[in-house]
């Protein structure tokens, strides 16, 4: 693998310019400071209750997310690049799933394959022809970005159905300014606290039309048990709208509204914390209790709007992640700013040879996993779990695609033993109302906290960072 490019040093031990006042600041602090810190920091998280619970471990406590201390740093060329590419990408997907609930034209062109879509287990028929108000589907993505070189950002994937994340985007910040004054004073950072005013403007633009002048938006949750109850909540409060279950909500002569102290009240946009399956028991899962009955009726008569819009995890499919750049191209006629990491779809014959052949040097994911779970990291694997997979493989090669082994770029992180490199990606928001696209400058930095790890999700041991765009 190749030598991972460090984001404040380069090659030849200059600094690089966005982190000239960061470095300085560094070497005034004492040296067990920004330990201190780290540990106020983790008693103010403690206190706010900050927490995440892991998959499929009934018997865990609720967790903390390890946070550093030590910002992660773009200028704001670097962000120019990378908002124009979000939004472009964005505009894509959009527009991509649009057509294939409709006119079919990429199908039609050859570029996509039909089965592709057609038996993929996340496409939904019933959204067959559904019109959605104002033609947005996806309200609220998450882009996943990872970098290995100066200008050279990649798309690792993309987040379309219900991306997590941004209150620790907005509470990395809190935490930082009060525990930080002295570094913010000699930077100029661009503000992320306006994300909910954003995100509220961005819903209630894309209210139905029999929509009152001011719409009532309301969060759609599973409930307590879900692993981002916590951000649920903290969103909810932040954006000043109630957070509701499915028993809340009542359909009635295809309206949706809430149950309220006060007696029935309508709801125009439903921001969906929700899979599709469970949304609503009529139409899908049966015996989903989450959900509201009649729900998807409301929607087909087009008085609610769904943030995402019920069938957009096609879009997050690893599988159609591949085409992208063709995507991009089909819709936009434009060239992608961001690119995608070469990938291997499994489903291929060729490409299955390869990735067969080259096991323990590729990453193999699932095309439908999340979490950093179901995945093989060839170099870091043993000779036991590369034959598991290649087994797993063969039986059903159309369920994973492959990728190189990233250099993903470094960041100063402060561990127990001082200041040293660790990986990182960046989950970036993306919010498309009616007419306008917005990216809050930042996003959610992961970061890979043991040393040469390459997984950053929170369940596999990751930690965050707070992002810091440089308003120059």
């Amino acid at each position: 693998m190749a030598v991972a490019f460090d984001e404040m040093n380069g090659p030849d031990g200059s600094l690089r310019p966005a982190y000239q006042a960061l470095s300085h600041w560094l070497k005034e602090m004492p040296p067990d400071a920004l330990e201190y810190r780290r540990q106020e920091a983790e008693l103010l998280f403690r206190r706010i209750g900050i927490t995440f619970a892991v998959y499929g471990d009934a018997e865990a406590q609720e967790r903390l997310i390890p946070f550093d201390v030590v910002p992660r740093i773009l200028s704001g060329k670097e962000w120019t690049l990378l908002e124009r590419g979000l939004k472009q990408r964005v505009k894509a997907i959009n527009l991509f799933l649009r057509d294939i609930y409709h006119g079919r034209d990429i199908l039609r062109a050859g570029i996509v394959p039909d089965d592709l879509i057609f038996q993929n287990p996340v496409f939904r028929p019933e959204m067959n022809g559904q019109e959605v108000p104002h033609d947005v589907y996806v309200h609220i993505a998450g882009i996943d970005i990872v970098r290995d070189g100066p200008d050279d950002f990649y798309v690792l994937e993309d987040n379309a159905r219900t991306p997590s994340g941004v209150s620790y985007m907005l509470e990395n910040r809190e935490i930082m300014m009060r525990l930080f004054p002295d570094l913010f004073a000699r930077h100029r950072v661009a503000p992320v606290e306006n994300y909910p005013d954003e995100l509220l403007a961005a819903l209630r633009s894309v209210a139905p039309l029999t929509a009152a002048a001011e719409p009532t938006v309301a969060l759609l949750t599973p409930g307590v048990y879900n692993s981002a109850y916590y951000e649920h909540s903290f969103l909810a409060d932040k954006l000043g709208i109630e957070l509701v279950e499915g028993r809340d909500l009542i359909v009635k002569n295809d309206e949706v509204f809430m149950r309220t102290t006060e007696g029935l009240k309508r709801v125009d946009v439903i921001y969906r914390r929700l899979d599709d399956d469970f949304i609503d028991p009529l139409t899908f899962r049966p015996d989903s209790v989450l959900g509201v009955p009649g729900l998807m009726s409301a929607y087909k008569a087009g008085t609610i709007t769904l943030a995402n819009a019920v069938g957009t995890g096609i879009a997050d499919d690893k599988a159609v992640y591949s085409y992208m750049p063709e995507i991009v191209r089909f819709y936009l006629g434009e060239e992608p700013i961001l690119k995608n990491v070469p990938t291997w779809r499994c489903r291929e014959p060729d490409d299955l040879a390869y990735v067969l052949d080259r096991l323990e040097d590729l990453v193999v994911k699932e095309v439908h996993g999340s979490g950093g779970y179901g995945m093989l990291i060839g170099p870091a694997a043993t000779r036991e779990q590369i034959a598991a997979f290649r087994a797993k493989l063969m039986q059903s090669p159309e369920g994973f695609i492959a990728q190189p082994t990233l250099a993903l770029s470094t960041c100063p992180t402060a561990t127990r033993s001082g200041l040293a490199p660790r990986h990182v990606d960046l989950r970036p928001f993306v919010l498309t109302g009616r007419d306008h696209v917005t990216v809050v400058p930042g996003g959610l930095t992961r970061v890979a906290l043991k040393e040469g790890s390459l997984v950053v999700n929170s369940s596999q041991g990751g930690g965050t960072k707070d992002t810091w765009i440089l308003d120059e």
